[in-house]
């Protein structure tokens, strides 16, 4: 069975008010400018995809929404109370550190029993409670990653290249569970990643940053667009083709997953 995206997605996204509203953000790192004029809206329950060639200020948008970053002009509006969960680019381990993967849930402050085992059980990692967060294979810590950002049930749920350095299966299999959690908690998600085939599918919107926002809009009207053409070649997907078996994408025949970015 052929899966487009119109599969994949349920439907489109009710109008509703914005969780952020960015406005002619600006930032500036080391004296370089970083972003310039970007503005956005961030609606509850879509799926934001943001790509991007490395030094696009992809992740810094990203930290900006979290307060990781000082604004040097603009304005990042949130909605009052508003609940972020947020996976990072990469997690640093020592491999010498004692560290299971219900205890790394406890950091920075210990979680309620019952939330740790709700978001261990929503990201299919509960029978690795116990193992140690070292041992464990790229796939296994994203989701548990994943898990951590979900103990507060966030509005907003922002990933930073969640599938790097996943195969195939693992992307596609990572690409469903967060659908699932969009719908099954109504955040909304934004996620930074170098996947362009599968982000084309996964997404309700896509943006292409460049210092600035190239072009902003669904999957099919990013792909038609000369600025996301311009960017990634005439051979840059406009929308991906999967295979679905049980609950996991897959890539179908003649369709690998595996178009990146070039860094």
């Amino acid at each position: 069975m052929s899966l487009r995206a119109a599969d994949i997605l349920p439907g489109p996204v009710p109008a509703a008010a914005p969780l952020v509203r960015i406005s002619n953000l600006s930032v500036v790192l080391d004296r370089t400018p970083v972003l310039q004029d970007v503005s956005l809206t961030i609606a509850r329950g879509e799926i934001v995809t943001i790509v991007g060639r490395n030094g696009s200020g992809k992740s810094t948008l990203l930290r900006s929404l979290i307060g990781a970053v000082r604004i040097a002009a603009g304005d990042i509006q949130r909605d009052p109370g508003l609940r972020i969960g947020y996976v990072p680019q990469t997690l640093t381990l020592d491999p010498t550190l004692p560290m299971t993967a219900r205890r790394f849930l406890d950091l920075p402050r210990r979680a309620a029993r019952g939330k740790a085992e709700e978001a261990l059980d929503r990201t299919g990692t509960a029978h690795l409670a116990r193992r140690q967060l070292a041992d464990l294979s790229g796939g296994q810590r994203q989701r548990v990653l994943l898990a951590r950002a979900l103990l507060g049930r966030p509005d907003l749920l922002l990933l930073d290249e969640p599938t790097q350095g996943l195969d195939a299966e693992g992307t596609a299999s990572f690409y469903r569970l967060i659908e699932t959690t969009r719908r099954d908690l109504g955040c909304a998600v934004v996620m930074v990643s170098h996947d362009l085939d599968v982000v084309m599918a996964a997404s309700d919107r896509v943006v292409v940053m460049g210092g600035r926002v190239l072009c902003d809009g669904t999957p099919a009207e990013v792909g038609a667009d000369p600025a996301y053409r311009a960017l990634f070649g005439a051979a840059a997907p406009g929308m991906a083709v999967l295979h679905r078996s049980g609950d996991d994408l897959h890539p179908a025949a003649g369709q690998p997953l595996g178009l990146r970015l070039a860094e």
